[in-house]
């Protein structure tokens, strides 16, 4: 894995943000990390593979490899407690409290933090350790 400074220095936050608004639309497919099909995770590790960087692919080892933060800022990590108590729905965190993530019933998509079943499941806002 990258070292943090170089990542920091080399990851333009907009353009992972766009890379990723691309695929809007795109179906969720348990297990799934291509255009064809994705899960939460896979999406993520996908997006930023685009960018040369090899981040976690699982929700758990996100979790586990990112440090907490206060609130959310353009480009943090969401998580969320869906089908666990636990960690087990991430997204990217894209600002005005939206988030761009992968919801089984939605494909890849917008949602706000606001939302009644997203907030009632929100974990924390975490920074990925690259």
């Amino acid at each position: 894995m990258l070292k943090l400074s170089t990542v920091e220095e080399s990851l333009n936050v907009d353009a992972l943000i766009a890379e990723g608004k691309k695929y809007i639309g795109v179906p969720y497919v348990y297990g799934g990390s291509t255009p064809n099909g994705f899960d939460c995770s896979g999406f993520l590790h996908y997006i930023y593979g685009k960018f040369g960087m090899t981040i976690p692919r699982t929700v758990e080892t996100m979790w586990n490899a990112s440090t907490s933060v206060s609130s959310p800022k353009k480009g943090d990590f969401v998580f969320f407690a869906t089908t666990t108590s636990g960690p087990s729905n991430v997204g990217l965190y894209l600002g005005d409290g939206t988030f761009l993530h992968v919801g089984s019933s939605t494909g890849v998509t917008i949602s706000s933090m606001d939302n009644t079943y997203w907030k009632a499941r929100f974990l924390g806002a975490k920074k990925i350790n690259y």
